[in-house]
């Protein structure tokens, strides 16, 4: 009896044990142990150089992609005056709309081995675009939408989930910040990115001359399985749903902060920072994201940036001078920058087999993505653009994308809740 007592102890110690990993705060010994046996090595020279490639991808493709504002201004003031500023943001909008969007299909093709392929041709479309944008003359929007909205966004989404997922798969312990260290590349290059643009397009550069192997495994991962499976997983529709509505939100301040700036009066060319003082703070806050979730737990340092976020975007109510332009730009880029560093670890987090994650990415990105989102890119900053509408009324959007922000966020705190109530039916059946 005194036997079969302690087997029962023992099983509820390590159940227990196993839900509040889940949670995201207490290290597993085993899990370790096994990640080190078969799993990646977690290290070593030829993993950091696939990082550093990585980084180098997100600094080119989404560095440039985060730097539209730059063009929603130029277009808007100089290049298309013709056409409302909605109508200007549906470039930028249809570019992140296919970046991710495409990731439902160069998913699947990583997890079958494609990914040196994918890389090649994304990479060629991107140069493709930005050379035949520079063809562009003033007052052609639909050759501008072609190009910078259709062909750039084709070339980044064979790209953009790939160079995720393959850095993802070198590593077991350090996952989260390794993914964080790639994702920086993206703030990192919409840093570099506005001040280049700004000095091209509005120097004397102008617009024409301005604007111009790894062995892992390769798994053979039913796509339609994948999708049942998600579909009836909880935690994945939550996740889904919070990023949908957080990235709807998110790209108010992205698209129209500069624009903001020189509509209140305030100096043009310090205007044209605002985005490198955003980006600044969110190349920090991405470096720091992946340190600081290794203490909090993922899930809840994402519901804390999230709130931060939306309160930030509310508050773009009050911009008026050059001290609200910096305290704003570095307080959203930071959190901003914290939360789109953990959306990816998050979904890996939840990701039960690996094997499985490229899928996963690409179902998730096809509603939504880290920065750049499917559904929500396609509809957000034309939304903003409609209520802001050619009156400039800035409370209206900044307090639609605030609160649907703030709506996002619960969808990370109702996963929360179903993962404690799940935690305590488990330790109520261990002791039963």
């Amino acid at each position: 009896m005194s036997m079969k007592s302690a087997i029962h102890n023992t099983f509820t110690t390590n159940k227990k044990l196993d839900d509040l990993e889940e949670l995201g705060h207490v290290p597993s010994s085993n899990s370790q142990t096994a990640c080190s046996e078969s799993g990646p090595p977690d290290g070593g020279f030829r993993a950091w150089r696939t990082v550093f490639g990585c980084f180098v991808m997100q600094f080119c493709a989404f560095g440039y992609i985060s730097s539209f504002g730059v063009y929603q201004d130029y277009y808007t003031r100089i290049y298309l005056t013709n056409y409302p500023p909605s109508a200007i943001s549906w470039i930028g909008a249809l570019t992140s709309f296919l970046a991710v969007n495409i990731t439902l299909i160069s998913g699947p093709l990583y997890d079958r081995g494609w990914f040196y392929y994918m890389v090649i041709a994304g990479s060629s479309l991107q140069s493709l675009s930005l050379f035949v944008l520079s063809f562009a003359k003033p007052g052609q929007f639909y050759m501008i939408f072609m190009v910078q909205g259709i062909l750039s966004g084709i070339g980044i989404g064979l790209t953009y989930g790939p160079s995720l997922a393959v850095a993802s798969q070198h590593f077991s312990r350090r996952r989260t910040l390794v993914m964080s260290l790639v994702t920086s590349g993206t703030p990192l290059g919409s840093m570099i990115h506005p001040i280049m643009l700004n000095h091209l397009l509005n120097g004397t550069i102008g617009f024409a001359r301005g604007s111009s192997r790894q062995e892992l495994p390769v798994p053979t991962v039913s796509y339609t399985a994948v999708v049942r499976k998600c579909s009836r997983e909880v935690l994945f529709i939550l996740v889904t749903v919070g990023i949908l509505l957080c990235q709807t939100g998110y790209f108010f301040p992205v698209f129209y902060l500069q624009l903001d700036s020189i509509k209140h009066g305030i100096d043009v060319h310090f205007s044209f920072y605002s985005f490198v003082i955003m980006n600044a703070a969110c190349v920090i806050g991405r470096c720091t994201a992946g340190i600081i979730a290794t203490y909090t737990g993922v899930l809840n340092f994402t519901i804390a940036s999230t709130v931060a976020c939306s309160a930030i975007i509310t508050s773009m109510i009050a911009l008026s001078d050059v001290a609200s332009v910096v305290v704003l730009g570095l307080a959203y880029g930071y959190f901003s920058g914290v939360y789109i560093a953990l959306v990816v670890p998050l979904i890996t987090e939840f990701t039960p087999d690996l094997s499985e994650l490229g899928a996963r990415m690409g179902i998730c990105f096809a509603f939504t993505s880290r920065e750049w989102s499917a559904f929500s890119g396609l509809v957000g900053g034309p939304i903003s653009g409609a209520l802001l509408g050619s009156q400039y009324r800035w409370w209206i959007p900044s307090l639609f994308s605030g609160f649907i922000t703030f709506v996002g966020s619960s969808m990370f705190v109702a996963m929360r809740l179903y993962l404690r109530n799940k935690q305590k039916r488990s330790i109520a059946g261990g002791d039963t």
